[in-house]
């Protein structure tokens, strides 16, 4: 075998890591780049704050000279911790259609893990389940989202072949926008109004978004709705801020639907924002020296007919009450305004149903699924 697998060590391995999944899909119509920014801030332990329970290398695959591959090795032992397992996780996985490419590669990962005294391998996933996780195994002809990950269909054909398995699936919808909120949710949302005492806050300016702690608090009504779900670990203080100083500016506060009880404790929020696929696949991956023209104009005034729904979070003691009535009744009439006709629902857990309930009353088309993989060490 004339692969060799070389660790990411210099800045400029990883620029190459980097880019290598760009080159790879620059020429496919469905695959939308990282933010090439963004990545840089994702592999560097400075500015990453998973960093302080995450430990992780990058590795490149060559073959003959030529790059050929690419994956990281990850430890979460925040997650690990709390769901009692000793995994390594492989992330950001890209390969050409060579068996012994991307058996190489994963092999790379397992002697990482077992090194550190992981028992099985686990991905593709990120640092944190607020990085792109699953690989594509249904809906390679669907444009992809900036939230996921998309890959040639011989990619989960490898997984299989090398014996890997299913550990989770998650699934995605394509959600039409109603003309008006459907009479269903209008009663159930009041009848929780009045039930629970709740209302939806809506959020004018930055002002009001960091007043009272409350984009701190947002996310940690995330971090508690989360908490049951595979493999995640709760954000910690450094997380959220990072979180809230990057993508809360760049949200349209419209397209954001809080919902408080009557002593303004958060209970529920919905984060949404106009699609940056198409942005994202002109700007090729990069801010400069003209991307971020592209990513203003989808956010401000191009929009696509696609908005993506980010993050829906119910704090557990209020989930299958029916509080997402109140946040749909919100968000559908601005989505209309807006002029967006349909919603990407991003990742969700097949056998959540508690999220798979909450599209009952729209007509909705599942069109991607995608697939955690493992293996014993």
């Amino acid at each position: 075998m004339n692969i060799e697998i070389k660790k990411v060590q210099t800045k400029q391995d990883l620029k190459t890591f980097i880019r290598f999944n760009y080159e790879m899909y620059k020429n496919n119509p469905y695959s939308v780049p990282d933010l090439y920014e963004d990545m840089m801030d994702t592999f560097s332990p400075k500015e990453n704050p998973a960093f302080e329970f995450c430990e992780a290398d990058y590795f490149l695959a060559y073959k003959d000279g030529r790059l050929v591959g690419r994956v990281a090795a990850i430890i979460n032992n925040r997650a690990n911790e709390t769901w009692g397992k000793k995994s390594v996780r492989f992330g950001w996985i890209d390969f050409e259609d060579d068996i012994e490419i991307s058996r190489a590669l994963l092999d790379t990962v397992k002697q990482w893990g077992r090194e550190r005294g992981m028992v099985e391998i686990e991905g593709p996933l990120g640092f944190t389940d607020m990085d792109a996780e699953g690989m594509l195994i249904e809906g390679f002809e669907e444009l992809s989202t900036m939230a996921t990950i998309y890959n040639h269909p011989y990619y989960p054909k490898h997984m299989e072949q090398l014996g890997f398995e299913k550990a989770v699936d998650w699934v995605e919808r394509k959600i039409y926008i109603p003309d008006a909120v459907p009479e269903k949710h209008l009663r159930i949302a009041k009848i929780v109004s009045e039930k629970y005492g709740l209302h939806v806050r809506k959020l004018r300016n930055k002002k009001d978004v960091m007043e009272n702690n409350t984009a701190r608090r947002i996310f940690e009504c995330i971090n508690d709705a989360f908490a049951p779900l595979f493999g995640y670990s709760r954000m910690t203080d450094r997380q959220i801020d990072k979180y809230v100083k990057t993508y809360i500016p760049v949200l349209d506060l419209r397209m954001v639907s809080v919902v408080e009880d009557n002593d303004g404790n958060i209970i529920a929020a919905g984060i949404s924002m106009p699609s940056m696929s198409h942005a994202l696949q002109r700007a090729k991956g990069r801010m400069f020296p003209f991307g971020w023209w592209h990513l203003l104009k989808a956010l401000k005034w191009g929009r696509d007919e696609m908005l993506d729904l980010l993050l829906i979070g119910v704090r557990p003691d209020y989930q299958g009450k029916g509080v997402n009535a109140l946040i749909f009744a919100d968000l559908i009439p601005v989505y209309n305004q807006l002029g967006f006709k349909y919603a990407e629902s991003n990742v969700e857990l097949e056998d959540n149903g508690k999220v798979q309930n909450q599209w009952q009353y729209f007509d909705v088309v599942q069109h991607k699924r995608r697939r955690c993989f493992r293996q014993d060490l």
